[in-house]
């Protein structure tokens, strides 16, 4: 089981950036494919972005691409989520997740089994 801890969530204008990261502990954390999500207020929760177990293949969601970038550090075990041109509809709650396999496969939230307790990314018009 892996224990995520997620940071740098906030109130930010339209057009501004943030960069979420999401500290790991625990030993398989480099075996584990990493991905983020979001939550808006009566909506399902979205995949966003996700990076598999070494960091040299990243998936990004057709809303956020081009503007957002999914990394991640093993030696730190911390994954990072760098938001650029924010918009107002890119107000949730962030989550972070570790996956089950070494790859993202379904971009679902079926296939993560551990979850971060979530940041608030508030975009203001």
């Amino acid at each position: 089981q892996v224990q995520l801890v997620e940071s740098g969530g906030g109130l930010v204008p339209a057009g501004g950036s943030l960069r979420l990261s999401c500290a790991a502990s625990g030993r398989t954390f480099s075996s584990k494919a990493m991905g983020w999500f979001r939550q808006a207020p009566g909506k399902e929760r979205q995949f966003v972005g996700g990076v598999n177990w070494s960091g040299d293949i990243t998936y990004l969601s057709d809303s956020v691409k081009g503007r957002f970038t999914i990394s991640r550090d093993n030696a730190k075990t911390t994954v990072y989520l760098q938001m650029n041109s924010l918009k107002p509809e890119d107000t949730a709650v962030y989550y972070c997740a570790a996956s089950i396999y070494i790859d993202i496969y379904y971009h679902t939230v079926s296939e993560f089994g551990s979850w971060g307790q979530g940041t608030q990314v508030t975009v203001s018009v």
